[in-house]
């Protein structure tokens, strides 16, 4: 048996639906993907794998997932904007859909009648791709970011899927949901991977620290594999600062969403979440634990709507 048959090793801290919850199958991803062959590597424990402090190794690892899994047939990004880990990005989107089948009956509702909006879309586009080919759902995203936007817009439309996603170009930093949701739209429910950083400084110590956990050695250079531009990264107050804002800014547009979303990657930021929540007035917040390796975060959701709202959304927005 080959090394990349052996897939007894399930990661049971993934969800349930996820795809990934075996170890990578490097002979199918080969087959659509040929690039990545170069890349594979055998480790100790004599299980091919890849080196993951290799940028362009793990952006090649992508394309072959969303080629194999998910039928993306062009993917790509320009060097140091953020290359996502495809198992811990597609585990936010089956959550997202849980909290949406909570509303519905338990059953996930699926299609373009489902609308939603991805704040920090990143030129990798990731939330898009993965919530529309796993569930039908339509997307739009925003960035603040015009080169991300720009080339998300080109993954777009190399994949033929202009008619189910677009991106925005959010022209004010200082706002989040305002100049992106039009007057009249309305949002099912929003995701977020906001800038966990307060500095360059405090992301580039959390790089390094996220390495020596994992037993790689300092070379001297910058261990950011996964890339990221500033604003991908970091903001001033980091993500507690950014979070807050999200929730005073939501407050405008509680009629328009059903529910709001994001990543938190620090636990000892949920206190001051949830007090700005609180103070917001939101009806209920639910947090889910999740956690991909030795990489736990979670993902907090609040919404101003009833439990009875929330019925009269699903029939008006899924039933038809």
């Amino acid at each position: 048996m080959s090394a990349s048959s052996n897939t007894s090793t399930t990661k049971t801290e993934l969800h349930p639906r996820n795809k990934h919850r075996s170890r990578y199958n490097f002979d199918e991803l080969t087959c659509v993907c040929p690039e990545l062959k170069p890349f594979i590597t055998v480790n100790a424990f004599h299980i091919e794998t890849i080196d993951f402090t290799n940028p362009m190794a793990v952006k090649t690892l992508n394309q072959a997932l969303l080629k194999q899994y998910y039928h993306i047939l062009h993917w790509d990004i320009p060097p140091n904007y953020l290359c996502p880990p495809i198992p811990g990005r597609v585990d936010y989107i089956h959550h997202v859909a849980d909290i949406l089948s909570s509303c519905n009956g338990q059953q996930i509702p699926k299609g373009k009648q489902v609308k939603v909006l991805d704040i920090g879309v990143g030129a990798n586009c990731i939330y898009p791709l993965l919530g529309h080919q796993e569930y039908g759902w339509q997307f739009i995203g925003s960035d603040i970011d015009l080169v991300a936007v720009k080339v998300a817009n080109q993954i777009i439309q190399s994949n033929a899927l202009s008619d189910v996603i677009e991106c925005r170009h959010q022209t004010n930093s200082s706002f989040i949901f305002k100049g992106i949701i039009k007057p009249k739209e309305i949002i099912d429910i929003t995701v977020c991977n906001p800038p966990f950083h307060s500095s360059a400084a405090a992301a580039q110590a959390g790089t390094e620290r996220k390495w020596k956990n994992l037993g790689y050695k300092k070379t001297g250079k910058s261990l950011l594999n996964f890339g990221g531009q500033t604003n991908e990264l970091w903001c001033k107050g980091g993500e507690v600062a950014f979070i807050t804002k999200m929730i005073e800014e939501s407050v405008l547009f509680k009629e328009h969403c059903l529910w709001y979303t994001t990543l938190v990657s620090k636990s000892e930021n949920l206190p001051a979440i949830y007090s700005a929540l609180k103070r917001a007035g939101v009806v209920a917040v639910k947090t889910i634990n999740m956690s991909q390796g030795q990489k736990i975060s979670r993902m907090v959701a609040w919404t101003f709507l009833n439990d009875t709202q929330h019925i009269e959304w699903s029939l008006k927005r899924w039933k038809n």
